[in-house]
Order: C-alpha cells, then structure tokens, then sequence
C-alpha cells in the first residue's frame, strides 16, 4: 500500500500540498537536498522514493545504522559517474541522525557540487543530531504523525484495494474497532497497516466479515507509543510535565507523569526532575516541599516500579498545589553572575577569622560583631558584603506561603539596620 506518487500520498499539506516548496520545486524537475524530520510512520521513507521519481533520478537507499565510510564512498563515486553520463543520484540517509561527523564529512562536499541529492530521514531534531555545514545545505522538511482522518483513509483504501490490499478478503472493520486502531497506531501509517493485517488474518481465519475490537487489540499487542530517551519526545514531555507543576495544574502534571512512565523512562530522571523544581519553582514558599521530593526519591529508589508510581504522583501533585517562588534560584543566578564578575575582591577585613596573633595584628576579625550577643540575635549595622557590592539586592522575596512570613522578619531587620546606620552617621557628623 505505499503510494507511488504525490497524488497518492496520504497527509503532510504543509511539506508536499498544493503551494509547498517541494511540490514547485519538482513539477520544475528539480529537487533540493532535504532532511525530513518526523515521527515513525508519517511517510519519510515513501515520500523520499516518489520524489526522486518525480525528478527522474537513481535512488540508491542506506542505512546510517549498517552503512560504514566505504559504503559511502562507494555510493558517492557510482553517483559521479552517472553524472557524467547527465544522470542524477538521490542518495536517501534513513536515520541520518546516526551518522558521526566523520561520515557527514564525507557526503558533503558531493552534496555542496551537486553529485548527489541528499535526502536524509530522522526522528531526531536536525539541530543537534547532523553536523551545520551540512545542515545549511539542505532544507529541513517537518513531517507531523498522521491525523485521525489520515489513517482512517490509509485503512479504508487498505480495505478496498483489491490489487495490493486486502479487498480480496472482503473484510469491514467495526467502528469501534477502527476508533481502538486509530488511537493504537498514534499517527503511524505502518503501525496501523501492519496491525490491519495481522487483524485480517485472524478474521479470515475465524472465518468472518467484520473485524472486531479484540482482534485489532491483539493486532497492537499493546503497543507502546514511540519515545527515544534521547529525541524530542523525551525532552518535551519532561519539558511539558515540569510546566505543569509549576503552572500548578495537577491534573496535567499527572497525565504528563503517567505517558513517561508508560513510555519506559527511568523514573529517577523524573524524580530528579522533580528535586530541582521542588528547589527553583517552589523554593521558599513551600521549604518543605524539598524534603518531599527527597523522600520520593528515596522511596523510587527503594520500591521501583510499578509501586513507586504511587509516591511519584504525590510528590507530583504536592508540588503542583505547593505555592511557588523562585526567589531563591533567580537570587543565587545573579549572585553567580556577581561572583564571577568580581572574583578578585578581598574578604572584608571585619569577616576573616584572626587564627594567629600575627592576623589579630593586620586587622583581621577587629569590628565583627558577636549576631548572638546582639538583640533579636541581629547586629544591626554590621555589613557582610564587599564594598564594591555592598547595594546588591540578590534576594528578592515572594509574598506566598511560608516566605511571606519570613519576609516580614527580613523587613523588620532591614529597617533596624537602616534606623542603625542613620544613627551612626548623626553620631559621626556630631563628632566633626
């Protein structure tokens, strides 16, 4: 069932419609060197033969995970020759992400003088996974998974062909077993024509017309959706989880919690994840919601799963309900940034330990006060920053949860320190 031209390629408008790049470029006869980027079974693999076909051109497919430098040589010095002769080479990459630098290296520079026309497939984003010179030479094509209706209509012509599909068997499908189909595949084109299949066998074999749902739910054998732990989808839907929680939405912040643990992550990433949010997002709002996700870690640790699922979620859910501020995180941000910058000032006097009496003698220690001698245990008009930064305001406090108490002693103490130094200057102004 894999389409032989434009017209019969199911999906993907926006990359090969009416008006797109690649349609213009080849009713023109010409085609670009491109990259299509997207999820298993949207159609890289078939959209990369029917274009080389539309230009006229040898199609000659290798696979970055079996194919070595002298393969590729081998392809690029063919593809030399059938250009002296005014024959083009497509050269289709599948999993071009899995390339090293060194085997990129060696299709460039035939890519940059037009020996061959590269179009290389990946699941992974282009932008970290192939090397930028070669990268700028071609045209990043996005192909999304199938909709619903797509694969509907890759199903039903599945159904009727009688030449290449299954309309021999004279076989309809269930409506609720093609909803389950549908859903199962996930946008996979192939995922949900080979379950078809599979699906038809055992109709066929029971010796009935209609498939039903428990034939196509064989078919999937639970079918896990994809997701590489090093791709997009890994790093999205941690993305998409952590701004859940600290949007304080617990409901999305459990379905996004529940597809990483039905898609195989390791759960201490996610808990990890969750230790450092408890940290930055949460901060000093909720400082015991640090101590949550410490013990959660511990306990996934501990248990694994599918038991530590259950303290996942309510470390998950606390945190998302927990009140947020990030005044601590932006707070040692800016400090670092300050530290840094001034990495070469002297620790004030007042503030170094006299160890020996040869410090006493420099000054070391002379002017630090004891804070626990000091009323509210709090020396008001002492100072701990370098002159040169002694304005800085690291701390900037939230006004929620326990923070919002905390800063109320902050300002207490502020203002003691102000009334403190305001005195100290009248008392050296009368002394003058």
């Amino acid at each position: 069932m894999r389409p032989r031209t434009l017209e019969e390629f199911i999906g993907q408008t926006a990359a090969v419609g009416d008006g797109s790049m690649l349609r213009g470029a080849v009713k023109r006869g010409n085609l670009p060197s491109i990259v299509l980027w997207g999820p298993p079974g949207g159609g890289k693999t078939t959209l990369a033969r029917i274009l080389s076909r539309h230009v006229t051109a040898e199609f000659v497919a290798i696979s970055a995970t079996s194919s070595g430098v002298a393969e590729l040589r081998k392809v690029v010095g063919e593809a030399a020759t059938r250009r002296q002769l005014g024959r083009r080479t497509v050269v289709f990459i599948d999993e071009i992400h899995r390339f090293n630098k060194a085997q990129q290296d060696v299709i460039l520079p035939h890519v940059e003088d037009g020996t061959i026309t590269l179009i290389g497939a990946t699941t992974e984003n282009p932008s970290f996974e192939v090397v930028a010179p070669l990268l700028s030479r071609v045209r990043v094509i996005r192909l999304a998974g199938l909709s619903d209706e797509n694969l509907t209509e890759v199903v039903r012509h599945a159904l009727e062909d009688e030449v290449r599909g299954l309309g021999k068997l004279r076989l309809s499908l269930d409506p609720a077993a093609l909803a389950f189909l549908i859903e199962g595949a996930n946008g996979d084109a192939r995922a949900a024509l080979t379950a078809l299949e599979i699906a038809a066998d055992s109709a066929f074999a029971a010796d009935v017309s209609v498939i039903d749902p428990i034939q196509i739910k064989e078919a999937l054998q639970d079918r896990r959706p994809y997701y590489d732990k090093q791709s997009d989808f890994h790093y999205d839907t941690i993305s998409a989880f952590i701004k859940s929680i600290r949007g304080s939405d617990p409901n999305a912040t459990l379905y996004w919690l529940a597809r990483m643990i039905e898609a195989g992550e390791d759960p201490l990433f996610i808990v990890r994840r969750m230790v450092i949010l408890a940290a930055e997002d949460v901060g000093l709002a909720d400082p015991q919601a640090l101590s949550v996700a410490v013990a959660c870690q511990q306990a996934v640790h501990f248990i694994g799963l599918p038991e530590g699922s259950l303290p996942m979620a309510e470390c998950a859910v606390y945190l998302a309900l927990a009140p947020k501020s990030n005044s601590a995180a932006m707070g040692i941000w800016t400090a670092q940034e300050d530290a840094a910058r001034t990495s070469n000032l002297p620790v004030p006097l007042e503030l170094r330990n006299a160890v020996t009496g040869l410090m006493r003698q420099f000054g070391y220690g002379q002017g630090y006060r004891y804070a626990h001698e000091e009323p509210e245990h709090f020396a008001a008009d002492m100072r701990y920053l370098p002159e040169q930064v002694a304005e800085a305001q690291y701390y900037v406090p939230g006004r929620l949860g326990f923070e919002a108490i905390a800063v109320d002693r902050l300002n207490r103490l502020r203002t003691a320190s102000e009334t403190a130094t305001l005195s100290t200057d009248d008392a050296n102004i009368h002394e003058d």
